[in-house]
């Protein structure tokens, strides 16, 4: 039986560290129990954060952001409509992990955790002990699920690994994380106005940014990427590096779940990006929301040059990365999932995600997966979800799908496609985790329409109503137009909503 000791991990940890210049790795200990099995694939999910569909050219967009997209979906499934559960990481990521919507696992606050009694429905744990499972994420709300998973995943490298400077609380608390990183890292020495400690927090916020200060790096003039509010400032290159490291260094049958945190904000790419796409095009000016931010429409379109530039730095290492994992012989017995965790919005007055807004550029996102051995390109136009790859990956490595999924196997991968499917997307992160929706967007997807609900947000509860197929741009709200679909729509949304709160305290 083959093992992969923590003296081999950390010997690799630290040929990382010389060559790339990232920070040394601390691990848990590792106890891996799986056996060297070549007749089970792998499965590599890498999660690009922030990242919508709408902006990657593999999609159709007009602007070259994605060529290397464009070459990996020559030999994978392409989904044109997939959607995802939530609009921000939180409820995004754990129904990515669970196979569950936002209101059946209640990850539903910026930093919340999944249902108590619900933990064990997770990927690590259904893929078992015949795997080796790996947990990365550089974006740490999804290191609170995996400290609830922490009995399924063999390793979880911390957020920092492959950075250049850090300094989390959490890699010095290692046998309580999750009390660490909620009382230090996000509240303590969060990167708040002020923060909240006037004393500790200053003092850590003036030494931390001076040795960010006095790192000097010519190719990124507009200063290091960095994990929003947290203390993680790294270099896009060496992240994929470490990733490649990291996963050479593995024997099969393994499953492992890499989360990057570009493109999120703030955009920093290389120079080699910079002014790529300085091509004075204006995107369909569209209305102010009312529960947008109200920002100016000149400055939206900056933000959204800024970004494909962000993007296409992205797709340029991701390319590096499948090159590598190619010459490598890897993928010829791994399935590549390639996705996002949410989208991004540079559209009616509304900059970023954290919005009760759930508009296509929010919630469309980039589903690409490859399956060994295959070089053709498939693309799937029918709607999905992100619920609806963890069915898939079980069904693809031979693994029974439970009863409670609410997600199915997708279309081209196993699964049927179904015109008569309705999809959900749950945006509440202002209501009370464990009890009744009531201040709440959600949008349901049923063929060509989509359904939006608000409620609680105004004395009367409203609704938009789309044709995606007519109307992608969400140009034309036609809710007050055709009352009979309308009607029907909004009865079914209805009917699930009440039987998510069912149980739940008002």
């Amino acid at each position: 039986m083959s093992k992969i000791s923590r003296r081999d991990f950390l010997k690799a940890a630290s040929l990382v560290s010389l060559t790339a210049g990232v920070s040394s790795i601390s691990t848990q200990a590792l106890s891996f129990e799986a056996r060297q099995n070549s007749n089970l694939p792998n499965v590599i999910i890498l999660v690009f954060d922030a990242m919508t569909a709408r902006n990657l050219s593999v999609y159709g967009y007009h602007r070259k952001t994605t060529p290397n997209f464009e070459r990996f979906a020559e030999r994978a499934n392409v989904y044109h409509a997939h959607q995802s559960a939530g609009n921000f990481t939180t409820p995004g990521t754990a129904s990515l992990l669970t196979g569950m919507y936002p209101w059946t696992h209640r990850a539903l606050n910026i930093s919340g955790l999944i249902k108590r009694d619900l933990v064990d429905r997770n990927l690590f744990r259904l893929f078992g002990k015949e795997y080796q499972r790996l947990a990365y994420s550089q974006n740490l709300y999804p290191n609170h699920f995996f400290n609830q998973f922490s009995p399924e995943i063999d390793l979880v490298l911390p957020s920092a690994s492959f950075s250049t400077v850090s300094e989390l609380m959490v890699d010095h608390f290692p046998g309580d994380k999750e009390a660490s990183s909620r009382a230090l890292d996000e509240f303590l020495f969060g990167d708040g106005d002020p923060p909240a400690s006037l004393i500790f927090g200053l003092a850590e916020r003036l030494v931390f940014r001076r040795r960010v200060f006095a790192v000097k790096d010519d190719d990124y003039p507009n200063g290091l990427p960095r994990t929003a509010q947290y203390p993680i400032y790294f270099k896009l290159n060496n992240v994929i590096d470490g990733i490649i490291a990291t996963i050479t260094k593995f024997n099969s049958p393994f499953l492992a779940y890499f989360h990057v945190f570009s493109p999120h904000a703030p955009y920093r790419p290389t120079r080699e990006f910079i002014d790529r796409f300085d091509d004075n095009w204006k995107p369909v000016r569209k209305p102010d929301h009312r529960f947008g931010e109200h920002i100016t429409n000149g400055l939206l379109w900056a933000r959204r040059k800024n970004y494909d530039e962000y993007v296409a730095n992205a797709d340029a290492e991701f390319g590096r990365l499948i090159d590598s994992l190619e010459a490598q012989g890897i993928l010829d017995n791994s399935y590549l999932v390639l996705t996002s965790d949410h989208g991004e919005s540079f559209e009616r007055g509304q900059d970023s995600h954290l919005t009760p807004l759930l508009y296509e550029p929010l919630i469309n996102i980039p589903l690409l997966i490859s399956v060994p051995g295959r070089r053709i390109r498939s693309d799937i136009l029918s709607p999905t979800n992100s619920v609806d790859v963890l069915p898939t990956l079980l069904h693809l490595t031979g693994r029974e799908v439970p009863e409670w999924c609410e997600g199915r196997v997708l279309p081209g991968l196993g699964g049927k496609e179904d015109p008569d499917r309705s999809i959900f997307t749950v945006e509440a992160k202002s209501n009370p985790s464990f009890s009744s929706l009531k201040k709440a967007t959600v949008a349901m997807r049923k063929g060509a329409y989509k359904l939006i609900y608000y409620e609680g947000y105004e004395s009367e509860n409203t609704f938009e109503l789309y044709d995606l197929e007519k109307d992608p741009e969400e140009m034309i709200d036609f809710y007050n137009v055709d009352t009979a679909i309308a009607s029907h729509l909004r009865d079914e949304l209805k009917a699930r909503l009440d039987d998510a709160n069912r149980g739940y305290r008002s």
